[in-house]
């Protein structure tokens, strides 16, 4: 596998990113709503905490998300490149890992940014370290996990708010497995359960890192890529 061509097509795609309006939009609008629950936190509560702000920020993931993912294949299935990219001697796992890697570069600058609120915390107080780095963690892998599949689903279609849209549901209904599961019961239930991304991150805010956790997101994240590798592939020989 070709390090320089993945290298090629992150560094492409982060000046993509970086060239685009909306992804100052998105940024902005996610560290004013994250700064919105920080705040609220602190008042409400009146505990120098971020388990709980950290847990919302998990939960805004799955609008954001979509956002960074929507339009690294679409764009380029609308624009006409991908025929060209695919059909070059560039690879498919190139490609997807050159866009993968790109938008976890974007998603680890805005987690990167929130930084001021633990910062912020230090200074006036003393707040336990090993729960804060294992939120963070937490949010990572996470987010890794919802960038994989919304990749997997804008290599399906040209039109990014199609890729957001379906994207979204798809993040949505996976979170929501745990409420899901109940209604079924039994193996199936425990399934769904098992499956949940809430389940799987709800620990590391508490400072608890799990294997099973880090194990499931990475699979996520090798299923999400090879999916997205597979489709295009297909496109190869059409």
């Amino acid at each position: 596998m070709g390090i320089r061509a993945i290298l090629a097509i992150t560094a492409k795609e982060l000046n993509s990113y970086f060239a685009s309006f909306i992804a100052y939009a998105v940024v902005a609008g996610f560290l004013f709503v994250t700064g919105a629950f920080f705040s609220l936190s602190v008042l409400l509560s009146r505990q120098v905490n971020l388990r709980f702000t950290l847990t919302d920020v998990a939960i805004i993931l799955l609008f954001v998300s979509p956002a960074i993912t929507m339009r690294l294949l679409s764009e380029e299935q609308a624009s006409g490149t991908l025929e060209l990219l695919v059909t070059s001697p560039i690879r498919e796992a190139e490609i997807v890992l050159g866009k993968f890697l790109a938008a976890l570069v974007f998603l680890v600058i805005m987690l990167a940014a929130t930084a001021y609120y633990p910062l912020l915390l230090i200074s006036y107080s003393q707040p336990d370290p090993g729960p804060i780095a294992a939120a963070y963690l937490g949010l990572f892998l996470q987010g890794a996990a919802f960038i994989s599949l919304g990749l997997f689903i804008s290599a399906l279609t040209r039109n990014q708010v199609v890729a957001y849209i379906f994207t979204f549901g798809l993040l949505l209904i996976i979170w929501l497995f745990e409420a899901i599961s109940g209604i079924f019961g039994g193996q199936v239930g425990s399934i769904l359960s098992s499956l949940a991304f809430y389940n799987h991150f709800v620990d590391f805010p508490k400072g608890v890192v799990d294997t099973k956790d880090v194990v499931f997101y990475i699979s996520v994240v090798v299923f999400g890529l090879v999916l997205a590798e597979r489709v295009l592939e297909s496109r190869r020989w059409r």
